[in-house]
């Protein structure tokens, strides 16, 4: 009891403090004032006690009504977002197949959220016929528009259901456009998975860049992948980025088994790329193998470039 004492105390005291400064106490829905809006007034305690700012700033959950009007379109990217995020929880069956559609937006986070609201419908989403089939449809119709069928991949990724897995992942491998291989590759990602086929794994090897880049980035965050092999082959390849990128995936997945491979890499005459050189340096530091010690040393004093000198001294730190 004492100890009670000690801490309400001074909790009353701020409190009469407070209300000496004339600060607004929290009303019922009575004490609002009769102009503010239904939905304002739905939140009457919270408007009362912040009823010296601006009302356009109060938070209030997303109606029906608002989220319906907003999905249908005509609205800044920032509305359809805050009326998405609001409407988190509000139960709008109608809402439904207008919010589908933004899945095809242009704006990448209208996207996002769109899908981020609908993977919260179980019943009108998942169903057969519903918003999932006719995204998988869409993934697996090469009839389907290019830009399409990338933004149905991307959607699966941020659905969230394991069921979306095969179609993405043969997407990431057959389809014909780049664009669709490197969003199918994502929602691999997004999905902690590497494929029923190792989808993932023979990505690595598309035929253009930007499908590589993205496999080697969901090489080091799908828990599954095991594939370092080919990842460690990337090091031979014609782009300096992907050269890059394999390295600094090669130092992620603490590839000991690559150590000599990267070795090979601190070298101006084998790697005239400085900054393939410099992620060769860090990638052994990350690595730990003490046999990498006496080739870092060698770059660290010895490269010509002098931020591979600089990765390479910071390198030695960790063997």
């Amino acid at each position: 009891m004492k100890h009670m004492k000690l801490t309400r105390r001074p909790l009353l005291a701020a409190l009469l403090a407070l209300s000496a400064f004339g600060l607004p106490r929290a009303g019922s829905a009575q004490d609002v004032d009769p102009e503010l809006s239904a939905d304002l007034r739905a939140h009457a305690g919270r408007a009362v006690a912040y009823e010296q700012l601006d009302r356009a700033s109060l938070e209030t959950v997303t109606t029906p009504e608002r989220l319906l009007r907003v999905a249908q379109g005509g609205y800044a990217p920032t509305e359809i977002w805050r009326a998405l995020e609001h409407g988190e929880k509000v139960e709008c069956l109608n809402c439904i197949p207008a919010v589908s559609k933004l899945i095809f937006d242009d704006e990448a986070k209208t996207r996002e959220i769109s899908a981020w609201w609908l993977r919260r419908r179980i019943f009108g989403v998942f169903g057969p016929g519903e918003v999932y089939s006719r995204i998988v449809a869409t993934v697996s119709d090469p009839t389907q528009p290019e830009k399409r069928r990338a933004y149905a991949a991307d959607a699966l990724g941020e659905f969230l259901t394991s069921a979306g897995t095969a179609p993405v992942a043969q997407a990431a491998v057959a389809d014909p456009s780049p664009l669709v291989r490197r969003s199918a590759v994502r929602a691999l990602m997004r999905l902690n998975s590497v494929g029923p086929g190792a989808e993932l794994a023979r990505a690595l090897s598309d035929t253009d860049e930007q499908v590589r880049l993205a496999a080697l980035h969901a090489s080091t965050r799908v828990n599954a992948f095991r594939d370092v092999d080919q990842v460690a082959a990337r090091l031979d390849d014609s782009s300096a980025a992907v050269r890059t990128r394999a390295l600094d995936a090669l130092g992620s997945l603490r590839a000991g088994d690559a150590v000599v491979a990267i070795i090979a890499k601190l070298s101006p005459q084998s790697e005239p790329d400085a900054t393939v050189r410099a992620a060769a340096a860090a990638a052994l530091g990350e690595i730990g193998d003490p046999a990498a010690r006496d080739s870092v040393r060698a770059a660290a004093s010895g490269d010509p470039d002098h931020f591979v000198r600089d990765a390479a001294s910071i390198a030695l730190l960790r063997l």
